[in-house]
């Protein structure tokens, strides 16, 4: 599968690693009602996915120390976005898509 942001081309489980480890400043965070949220956006169409995280009203410290797992999780959701609607054919997690 071909990375959204640069050329890279690899499976689905390494190029979840790439987004987190190469592109991370993709993922934002924004107030959203009394907690904090992370925003993805696909770079093909535009289309933003938003979570709030309840955790963070309460721990001010979270989103800090949970910013991995974070950056994971939106990568994640930006994945399933490009392959439910960027993609013909959904890959199997290791193989690389031409």
């Amino acid at each position: 599968m071909r990375c959204p942001y640069c050329e890279a081309e690899l499976g689905i489980r390494a190029l979840h690693a790439h987004l987190a480890d190469e592109h991370a400043d993709q993922i934002r965070s924004e107030l959203f009602l009394d907690s904090v949220a992370y925003v993805v956006t696909c770079p093909e169409c535009g289309e933003s996915y938003r979570r709030q995280m309840r955790k963070s009203a309460k721990d001010s410290e979270f989103v800090h120390e949970f910013e991995r797992d974070i950056t994971l999780v939106a990568f994640d959701m930006l994945i399933n976005h490009l392959l439910a609607e960027h993609s013909a054919s959904s890959p199997s997690p290791e193989s690389p898509v031409p």
